[in-house]
């Protein structure tokens, strides 16, 4: 399916969730908006920490389990895109 309206940022962090998490999907077809928990992708606490992991290393941008924001971020590909492009210092 294509990706209509997904930014390169989305379309990047969708391959790196893909691998970082050996997840059996196609990157593209990980839906901008659609949930990363739970109903959507169904990851869980350990995925978000490897995440978490593989974002910083990636884009410098420290993501923290005590910000208020931490469920927000994580709620989409998008919100989390938007999060790293906001602070990200690679």
């Amino acid at each position: 399916m294509e990706q209509s309206g997904s930014s390169l940022l989305e379309q990047d962090l969708a391959k790196l969730i893909v691998q970082t998490l050996k997840l059996k999907a196609d990157p593209a077809a990980i839906e901008p908006e659609a949930a990363l928990f739970g109903e959507g992708l169904g990851l869980d606490s350990i995925d978000a920490l490897e995440l978490s992991l593989a974002i910083s290393q990636t884009y410098g941008y420290q993501l923290k389990s005590s910000d208020p924001q931490i469920k927000t971020i994580f709620s989409s590909l998008r919100a989390l895109a938007a999060a790293i492009e906001k602070n990200r210092t690679k």
